[in-house]
């Protein structure tokens, strides 16, 4: 039937105790310091390997400039949008893939120049004596190190180690890969500066630098690296507004060569400038192709009137000729040349209105100008059409967003329908225009009929001359205006500060956050495992887990065992071991002279195995002995005995056989070699040792030892693991329930506690066995004798000297 007192475990609140795992902390200062040295050694050798990363940055403005030779009469416009909008396009094409991908082919970055360094390969871009020029139509040898050494200061020599029979190439042109067969080994060759270089797996020519300096002898790397990461790279440059002006942008990179950054930086705007300056004059290119289509018609149309005029006046007094119709001529001339205006209008609208219906790309329309429309809808219109689809057009390569495509669309098919409206508004009233200049030229030739044949022939044949003759003037003139425009056209993007290497711009590596991270990190790791090891750990570190877990009196504190055997008081009478064993003698004769007169039973036992019951038994049936008290150890754990060992004996002979009746006490009895210490074993191995144990024959046995010693020392199981010693706490004064430091755990109190509360156990202290003085077990000085006093016990026991440097150091240092 279950007690009350059984439940114990309620009377015990379990807290976490932050002094003793501070203190625990402290013990364990090795780890931390282990941690710290691996810590910084990693960190040291990450900042020493890591190549220094430096800044470089370039500043732009964005800034619409209007064409100076813009005027109503050019009515060529190429400036439209917001700059906002503008500076944001600029943004996204600046980091796009097909931005960096023409840079990077510009630059040839792809070719790079390297030298060997301490731990790594080091980029040498702007150092090396020489660059090569490739041809960009042939396949090249990539990721492979290329080895050129000068020779002399006209030859080189180019080693290459092939481990692989085939090696790939890759043409940066068209970014086809391919493969191709080499001899595996170190493949060299000479050559000449300048000379071509033609290999299957290399085609370049070693050219010399403006100011190489003195190479002769030196080596160096040359790599070509995958094109595709190259333009990675690059594409993380960084991108920044001016807080001050929106359209001032601030474009920083970071890298470990700051030749090469300055020269991308400067590079990527002035592809940039090129490309926004190339679509600014898309208006005016197209303007300029369609004129000169026209002109190439027009100039066999003049020819043609001329040689037929020229014709016509042979054997002919041509003034008398033109006397009569001069005045016709020309007004007819200036009517047929307002007539051929009009109807290019028409043409151009009909045109337009065709391309806008069957076209999706309208970049390519020439200006209505051409056509001597001045209509500001229309001319207008188109030109917004026109930007925006060459802005689509290259949004294509840079942005991957469907709702900004979608955008454009929609504005473009509202530029459309607008257009288409206003066509058809222009159309009606210049249709007007021409029915009234067709009626005139009407009245005019049949002025015309009423002259003589010759005059009428002539007539007709310089109105066709005029005709041409005036509209290639009028081409001629357009062409030229579009010219000027175009060649007059700036960039809206402008340098306010190229970049530069101005001596400055190291950003790493940052060896101080490296260095706190190390301390950080090697503070962190070992204080996770002590905490790690304090919450895993239920096992009894000190006197304050004993208290909390049961109010069982704490009788002494014995210390770590250091000798071989378990006769550490006999052998070391003045170590500060024995004196804690003497400690425990005093205290059980306190306790003894509470009960009557006569030889004294006490009982050692223990949780489990491996806690020290032996031990304590032998040195505490020792410290009685030498006080010249007779005394006696009886091995009563039948079932694993070991305690024979320590004295030298047979366990052939013992308690068993005594309590079967086969010998006497005598006859089991062995002296030792302690003075007034006798030892009895427990003898062979019993198929009912707890039977044996409670039988009668125990009890003759108690009552026999009883007349012929003092002391007797009972060295019984443990009690946690079988009942044998309950069998013997009636013939018992006392009980010692051995504690060991680390290895006894916190749950097995509960069961010995519970044993005492019932009634089981009864006059029970406990020893606290295998207790070392150290801050990592959470506990300090205080108990036992000799453990508390510091150098006030100096001359009294014998003091071990410790085998660690660091704690006789550490000792010495505080001992001052």
């Amino acid at each position: 039937m279950l007690d009350t007192k059984d439940f114990s475990f309620f009377e015990t609140q379990n807290n976490f105790d932050f002094k003793a795992f501070f203190t625990k902390i402290l013990g364990h200062w090795s780890w931390f310091l282990i941690s710290l040295i691996i810590a910084f050694t990693i960190a040291y050798q990450i900042n020493v390997r890591k190549q220094k990363i430096y800044g470089v940055s370039t500043t732009i403005a964005y800034k619409e400039e209007n064409n100076p030779f813009f005027t109503a009469n050019t009515s060529l416009v190429f400036n439209w949008g917001g700059t906002s909008d503008q500076v944001q396009t600029l943004m996204t094409t600046i980091k796009s893939r097909s931005h960096n991908e023409m840079v990077v082919r510009n630059l040839n970055y792809y070719v790079e120049y390297l030298r060997q360094g301490k731990y790594n390969l080091e980029d040498a871009y702007g150092e090396v004596p020489f660059y090569v020029n490739i041809d960009k139509n042939l396949p090249q040898l990539t990721e492979q190190l290329i080895n050129i050494k000068f020779i002399t200061p006209n030859e080189y020599e180019i080693s290459i180690k092939f481990e692989e029979s085939s090696v790939a190439l890759l043409n940066y042109t068209t970014e086809v890969a391919s493969k191709t067969n080499v001899p595996v080994g170190e493949f060299k060759k000479r050559y000449k500066i300048g000379e071509q270089v033609s290999l299957p797996f290399l085609h370049w020519k070693l050219e010399l630098t403006n100011n190489p300096g003195i190479y002769e002898g030196s080596s160096h790397l040359v790599r070509f690296a995958n094109f595709n990461q190259t333009v990675k790279d690059f594409m993380g440059i960084e991108i920044e507004t001016d807080a001050k002006g929106g359209a001032i942008l601030i474009l920083n990179l970071q890298g470990t060569n700051k030749a090469r950054m300055v020269d991308y930086l400067n590079g990527t705007i002035k592809t940039l400038i090129n490309r926004q300056l190339r679509d600014k004059n898309q208006f005016a290119t197209n303007t300029i192709r369609f004129i000169d289509s026209t002109l190439v018609s027009m100039e066999g149309q003049l020819k043609n009137t001329e040689d037929e005029l020229k014709n016509f006046s042979k054997d002919k007094n041509i003034f008398e000729v033109e006397m009569g119709g001069a005045k016709i001529t020309e007004k007819v001339s200036d009517l047929d040349l307002e007539k051929d205006l009009i109807e290019r209008k028409i043409a151009y609208y009909n045109t337009l209105k065709a391309y806008l219906i069957n076209s999706v790309d309208y970049s390519k329309l020439p200006a209505p100008s051409v056509a001597g429309i001045e209509d500001p809808n229309i001319v207008l219109n188109v030109s917004k059409l026109t930007t925006l689809s060459a802005e689509r057009s290259e949004m294509s390569y840079a942005v991957k967003n469907d709702k900004k495509f979608k955008d454009f669309d929609s504005q473009m098919d509202a530029l459309r329908n607008v257009l288409l409206e206003n066509i058809s508004s222009a159309k009606g009233a210049i249709q007007y225009d021409l029915n009234t200049v067709n009626k005139k030229i009407a009245l005019a030739e049949n002025s015309i009929r009423k002259l003589p044949e010759q005059q009428q022939e002539l007539v007709k044949i310089n109105r066709k001359y005029d005709l041409n003759k005036n509209v290639y003037n009028s081409f001629l003139e357009k062409r030229s205006e579009a010219d000027i425009v175009r060649a007059a056209n700036l960039s809206d993007i402008q340098f306010i500060d190229p970049a530069k290497d101005t001596g400055g711009g190291l950003l790493g590596p940052k060896t101080n956050i490296n260095y706190i991270l190390a301390l950080f990190l090697g503070l962190l790791i070992p204080l996770i495992m002590v905490f790690s090891v304090t919450i895993l750990d239920s096992t009894i570190k000190n006197t304050d887990d004993i208290t909390k877990m049961t109010k069982i009196p704490i009788l002494g504190v014995v210390g770590k065992k250091t000798s071989k055997n378990n006769l550490a008081v006999f052998e070391k009478p003045k170590s500060a071991l024995a004196e804690s064993f003497r400690a425990v003698r005093s205290s059980l004769q306190f306790l003894y002279k509470k009960q009557q007169a006569g030889a004294k039973t006490l009982m050692l036992t223990s949780s489990i195995s491996g806690e020290g019951k032996t031990f304590c038994s032998i040195n505490i049936a020792t410290i009685f002995a030498l006080s010249e008290k007779k005394t006696v150890i009886v091995g009563l754990d039948l079932r694993k005995p070991k305690i024979f060992q320590d004295f030298h004996v047979e366990n052939t002979v013992g308690v068993v056989n005594y309590l079967i009746g086969q010998k006497t006490l005598e006859e089991i009895t062995y002296k030792t070699l302690v003075p007034f210490l006798d030892f009895i074993p427990s003898g062979p191995v019993p198929p009912n040792p707890g039977e044996l144990i409670q039988g009668e024959s125990m009890k003759e046995m108690i009552d026999e030892l009883k007349l012929k010693y003092d002391y007797i020392i009972l060295d019984t199981p443990p009690v946690g693991l079988v009942s044998d010693a309950m069998e013997l706490t009636p013939y018992c004064d006392a009980t010692l329930y051995v504690v060991r430091q680390n290895v006894t755990r916190k749950e097995m109190l509960s069961l010995v506690n519970n044993k005492h509360k019932r009634g089981e156990l009864s006059n029970i202290s406990i020893v606290f066995n295998g207790f070392e003085n150290k801050a990592k077990y959470g506990y300090n000085y205080g108990y036992g004798y000799g453990y508390g006093y510091g150098n006030y016990s100096n001359g009294y026991h014998e003091v071990e000297k410790s085998t660690n440097f660091i704690a006789r150091l550490l000792k010495k240092i505080f001992n001052r």
